[in-house]
């Protein structure tokens, strides 16, 4: 089912999401409601989606490596390791201009890790199962990555704007507007 959702107003995103305990339907229709929800979204189009989003705080995203691609389900991540090189080049901010779907329309160059080592589970829907799962990621997946964990973390994408001294941008009719970021 196709869900609201929640924008970096509400003071529910800030809570740090608790780890998924068993493999069951539950996760199995939230796995779902994560898909359809992030699948209808069009204005801006996402590449992720974390359950906190949707008013789940479980620690469970999806993400998607291409706008058609089938979404990559994720439970319980931990990162394990981070490459020391980063995403930004030759000391300038990166261009790569990452946004969020709680704050639809405002984007930022937030210097990410370019590659990480992720400790996660996958579901096996029959029987129901968590299988372990450790895996390395680089370049716009490990940045995509990185900003769900954050999410469950209770972080925003502009907190690390904030962290890092970069600018926020707004995208209103094809034109970038800077927003001054108190």
């Amino acid at each position: 089912m196709v869900k609201k959702i929640l924008r970096t107003t509400d003071p529910k995103l800030r809570e740090k999401s608790k780890p998924v305990q068993k493999a069951d339907k539950k996760l199995l229709d939230l796995i779902r409601d994560l898909e359809e929800t992030l699948k209808a979204q069009n204005d801006p189009e996402g590449l992720g989606l974390a359950a906190p989003q949707i008013a789940v705080f479980q620690r469970v995203f999806i993400l998607k490596a291409t706008p058609k691609a089938k979404p990559q389900v994720f439970i319980n991540p931990k990162i394990i390791k981070l490459s020391k090189k980063t995403n930004d080049k030759k000391g300038k901010p990166t261009p790569l201009m990452e946004g969020c779907l709680s704050l639809p329309h405002y984007y930022g160059p937030v210097r990410r890790h370019n590659s990480i080592t992720l400790k996660y589970f996958q579901i096996d829907p029959t029987p129901y199962n968590l299988q372990p799962t450790t895996k390395s990621f680089t370049g716009f997946l490990s940045h995509i990555i990185q900003h769900e964990v954050d999410h469950l973390e209770g972080i925003f994408f502009v907190d690390r704007l904030l962290e890092q001294d970069r600018k926020l941008y707004q995208l209103k009719n094809k034109e970038w507007t800077e927003i001054t970021l108190i």
